[in-house]
């Protein structure tokens, strides 16, 4: 028996490197949309074989072009399959056993067998029983499969036979490959879009495509045919779906009137996209019936998308409405939406639903929250969902994904459910098994998040509790690139049409504001304990409240949340250590060097030290971005009718061209008016309890107020950080208490309200100062605690939502001042409300004014436009 060589190549050395080369026995697939990509590949394929000795066989049975080159020496096999299939099949399996082992392979498109059977099942039974022989005989053989011509199971079937499946693309005459499945190999690039750069005369280049909006750009156009609601089932949803398909397309053909068009277009809004009666308004508007189905070719599973989905894609089609420019400015979306019966039925399956129901009833509201939650993480889907998500994670391949909370009544008019709800991060690295695991703990973690304590005490105070709330899921690809071992976003942030903060009078309000950042809006959206953002007023960009560089070095952002690519997980880490992994970035945008820093160096003969700040004055002053995204918060707030709180991405590429990702849109629960109030009359010093220079953030206030809850800062920053937290336990009590109910509450504390390190502040969850009126941080815990504007957070949007008012104290400042005397002379109510809290004495202050004096009042006069605060007696 002769010596076979079964070594083999693709005939194209970078992609034989991507795939870790082809392996004896690959039955390697290639999905496209036109035969002319197939045959690159095979050319290249065949001259190789040819070149190294290797026979090479072709079952011609096709209409199109003849596959292999002319200088290449092949055996070719005309087959007939109009004879029938097993005939067809026989005369293979009799060559495969002639040729024997090592015999490469080219086949005509597996798409024409289709037509000459008349069955698409057939196609897939050709190849369940062809490859897995050609796989014993350790040959290559190449397959080319056509996109969107092929039932669900056929390609199911060949997917899980072939060893190597590979989609292939074009765009704008550049070709794309992103693998599928590549049997037994792995790498942390191999599931990315790759773009293969063809040389005639020099060395091909194929390499991993990192900016998010060319993957989405190529990939979105792809049809889904694992969600195409034209199959066999019949159910109503399904049928309604298929019907309003086959309505559009008569349509289009003038054979239907296009009133037509607007019944189903109803009917799929009802059915699958919003109830509520204000967005349904505003989705009437801008969706068109081609819009909803594209939707519907998106979403998995049955249901509504949730309020969060529809926010997003609304404020995209408002948008493009309103102007052709934004198709060029905005990122292309190609998100995936997880149906909320999805959810539903996972709660009753997994026998979570009577937990769930318990958990919101009056008598038995939050009893058993940690068992349920750990009953929805131990929870399964069923096989058709399973399969869905799978082909879903196969068309992200290896791009970083997040799965966001999308639930029935988030972000609509009136409840914004501001960080009550989970989203997820995931890296989405390694091999598939991995990838899913993954995913499906980003699923869970989400749908336990609807029965947290935040979540059922928000519902419960916003009248909710008894409404229907199920949660679907956005699934959206993460906007950014990979810069060395990290995926993020160059900038990112949340933009509000309506700006509260308005600490300089050239500031127009109406003109809105945003809360900026570098890499991951995480930064900006989630209250950072210990690092800052850049707040811009959209009117006047480069206004700052800081004087001088110098003041902006401590209050710029020093750490950045990146995705880590290498690690497969959502981190932080300092500015210039991430900037060692980026040659790339545009940076001159987003920071500028500390001269002084860089002169002390050169002056002391040191080493240049890293000297980047990031301030963004060049992205504000130099581009048109700051212009362009006034015009969206400007046409958004026109069609909503309210103010809106946006949260969005922002990447640069060549010749300062930049594509905005619109990540989620919903109404910004403020008053939308500055009030004027007067000031007090001449105070005396002896009567100040607190005075502030600012920020004052909220509706100007002049008021009388029933309780102070103050935090002697002087106690906690003694404490240690067990006993911390059950201050911030102790005062969510006082909160909740009967006495706190309908009353006038100012809460004063060291450092940060809210914060997750108690090092920084008090680590109160907001379900625990939701009666609060007005909330005060003192910056007086440690030094260079500097009172940090959360305008833009979570935090703040809770705040907002409930008309709170938020005052920074910086006692040491100028125009600031705390009368401490005050909260040592007062009665302190500890005890009437918390009567075993003698240990907390010393540390929390419970002032009842009204209780002390009823002739005395404390009154509090707080002007956000002239920024200066007053409480006194």
């Amino acid at each position: 028996m002769k010596n076979v060589d079964l070594n083999f190549s693709t005939g194209i050395l970078p992609l034989d490197s991507m795939l870790h080369g082809l392996k004896p026995g690959d039955n390697v697939v290639l999905r496209l949309e036109s035969i002319k990509l197939f045959i690159p590949f095979v050319h290249r394929f065949t001259r190789q074989a040819y070149a190294e000795g290797k026979e090479i066989i072709y079952f011609r049975f096709a209409l199109h072009e003849r596959l292999v080159p002319e200088d290449v020496e092949y055996h070719i096999y005309h087959l007939e399959p109009e004879k029938g299939f097993e005939n067809f099949v026989s005369q293979i399996i009799s060559t495969i056993e002639k040729f024997g082992i090592g015999t490469c392979y080219v086949f005509d498109s597996l798409s024409n067998l289709a037509v000459d059977w008349y069955s698409d099942v057939m196609v897939g039974n050709f190849f369940m029983l062809t490859c897995p022989y050609l796989y014993k005989f350790d040959t290559i053989a190449y397959f080319a499969l056509m996109r969107n011509r092929h039932e669900i199971n056929t390609i199911t079937n060949i997917q899980k036979t072939a060893q190597v499946v590979l989609e292939i693309y074009e765009n704008e005459e550049e070709i794309y490959i992103q693998p599928i499945k590549v049997e037994k190999r792995y790498s942390p690039t191999l599931y990315m879009l790759h773009k293969w750069d063809k040389k005639e005369n020099s060395e091909d280049v194929i390499y991993p495509v990192k900016e998010s909006a060319t993957i989405a750009k190529i990939l979105a156009r792809k049809l889904q045919p694992w969600l195409d609601f034209r199959g066999k089932k019949q159910d109503l949803w399904h049928i309604t779906f298929k019907q309003a398909q086959e309505t559009l397309e008569g349509i289009l053909l003038g054979e239907i009137s296009p009133v037509q068009a607007n019944i189903f277009k109803n009917r799929l809004l009802k059915m699958a996209i919003v109830r509520d009666d204000l967005l349904f308004i505003l989705a009437v508007n801008y969706f068109e019936l081609e819009d909803l189905l594209a939707i519907g070719k998106r979403l998995i599973g049955t249901g509504l998308i949730g309020g969060k989905s529809v926010g997003m894609l609304i404020a995209q089609a408002i948008l493009k409405k309103d102007d052709p420019k934004w198709e060029d400015i905005l990122e292309i979306q190609d998100s995936f939406f997880i149906g909320s019966e999805v959810y539903y039925s996972f709660l009753v399956e997994n026998d979570c639903w009577w937990e769930r129901r318990k958990l919101c009833a009056e008598e038995t509201f939050l009893t058993n929250l940690e068992e349920t939650n750990q009953k929805i993480m131990a929870g399964v889907f069923p096989p058709h969902i399973m399969e869905q998500f799978e082909n879903m994670l196969d068309y992200y391949g290896q791009a970083p994904i997040i799965v966001r909370s999308s639930s029935l009544q988030e972000d609509a008019y009136g409840n914004s459910f501001s960080g009550k709800y989970e989203s997820v991060f995931l890296a989405n690295q390694g091999p598939p098994e991995e990838r899913m695991e993954k995913f499906l703990q980003a699923v869970k973690t989400v749908y336990a998040s609807t029965v947290g304590k935040d979540a059922l005490t928000y519902r419960k105070m916003r009248g909710l509790i008894d409404m229907d709330e199920q949660m679907a899921l956005l699934v959206q690809r993460v906007s950014g690139s990979i810069y060395g071992n990290y995926f993020y976003p160059q900038a990112a942030g949340v933009g509000f049409s309506f700006n509260p903060y308005v600490w300089d009078r050239r500031i127009d309000p109406k003109a809105g504001f945003i809360r900026l950042v570098f890499g991951l809006g995480t930064r900006a959206v989630d209250r950072t304990d210990d690092d800052y953002t850049r707040l811009v007023a959209v009117n006047c960009p480069t206004l700052r409240l800081e004087k001088s560089f110098s003041d902006i070095l401590p209050v710029s952002q020093k750490k950045v949340d990146v995705l880590d690519l290498k690690e497969n997980h959502l981190t932080t880490h300092r500015f210039r250590a991430v900037m060692k992994e980026n040659p790339n970035i545009p940076i001159e945008l987003y920071a500028e060097r500390d001269a002084e820093l860089e002169k002390r160096a050169e002056e002391s003969n040191r080493p240049i030290p890293f000297s980047l700040v990031l301030t963004f004055d060049r992205l504000l002053r130099e581009t048109n971005f700051i212009k362009d995204f006034g015009n969206i918060l400007k046409t958004l707030q026109h069609a909503y009718q309210t103010p809106v709180d946006v949260e969005f991405s922002v990447n640069f590429f060549k010749d300062q061209k930049y594509k905005i990702n619109l990540l989620q849109c919903r109404p910004f629960q403020i008053k939308s008016q500055i009030k004027i109030i007067d000031s007090p009359s001449e105070i005396e010093s002896k009567e100040i309890i607190i005075k502030t220079s600012g920020p004052i953030i909220g509706t100007s206030i002049a008021t009388t107020l029933d309780r102070i809850i103050y935090i002697v800062p002087k106690i906690y920053g003694q404490m240690g950080m067990r006993d911390r937290h059950e201050i911030a336990r102790l005062i969510g009590k006082i909160n909740h208490h009967p006495s706190s109910k309908k009353k006038k509450i100012m809460l004063l504390g060291p450092g940060r309200w809210g914060t997750s390190s108690p090092s920084l502040g008090i680590p109160v969850i907001f379900a625990e100062i939701n009666q609060v009126s007005i909330i005060c941080e003192i910056a007086e815990m440690h030094s260079g605690l500097i009172p940090d504007i959360s305008l833009g957070t979570h935090f703040f949007n809770n705040i907002v939502e409930l008309d709170m008012l938020y005052i920074a104290l910086n006692p040491e400042g100028k125009d600031n001042y705390l009368n401490r005397d005050y909260f040592v002379s007062e009665k302190n109510q500890l005890l009437e409300i918390i009567p075993n809290g003698q240990q907390w004495e010393h540390a929390i202050k419970v002032i009842d004014p009204p209780l002390i004096n009823k002739e005395r009042e404390v009154k509090l006069n707080m002007n956000s436009i002239t920024q200066i605060g007053y409480c006194y007696k």
